[in-house]
């Protein structure tokens, strides 16, 4: 086959027709009524869920969310990862798989702490997100809600600009 084979047909034209986008503006709900709707299925009040989620968008550490939230760290890690947020767990995915293998049963549940290198608490979280699914919409409607256009990406990497550069001049 040969590329004028391939190309019979096409045409060129000079102009595309303009279909619009569709859109939905859903401005009026703030991230506390989204939220509303997965209060069940969260580990924290909703108004803790925003704060945490909020503090961790505008690029705290899960650890810092969790304190601006009035929560234990493991709270607001559980309710990130219900979420949708990524990026939740502290286990490599070789990690994972350890407590994969224990929960199917090809493992001790010992061997795979052991083998993970994580503390109790580590593992904890790694079993909780092996475990449980995040919520079904909730990553939409978090990143909907916030309407993310890349502020946290910037700030961290202004940040992690600033330490690098003085850890350079400490050098």
């Amino acid at each position: 086959m040969a590329l004028s084979d391939i190309a019979a047909g096409l045409e060129v034209t000079a102009k595309q027709k303009n279909h619009g986008v569709a859109t939905v503006d859903d401005t009026e709900r703030d991230l506390h009524d989204r939220l509303a709707a997965f209060s069940d299925a969260l580990p924290c009040e909703t108004e803790m869920a925003v704060c945490i989620v909020e503090a961790h968008a505008a690029g705290a550490s899960v650890g810092e969310s969790a304190r601006r939230a009035g929560v234990a760290p493991m709270t607001a890690a559980k309710t990130l990862h219900l979420l949708g947020v990524n990026g939740i767990s502290p286990l490599s995915s070789m990690g994972h798989e350890l407590v994969q293998d224990w929960l199917s049963a090809n493992l001790s549940r010992s061997e795979a702490f052991t083998l993970s290198g994580a503390s109790e608490t580590e593992f904890a979280l790694a079993t909780f997100i092996e475990t449980h699914e995040p919520l079904d919409g909730a990553a939409e409607t978090v990143e909907s809600a916030l309407a993310l256009d890349g502020q946290a990406s910037v700030e961290k990497r202004d940040v992690l600009a600033e330490t690098m550069s003085d850890v350079g001049d400490l050098l």
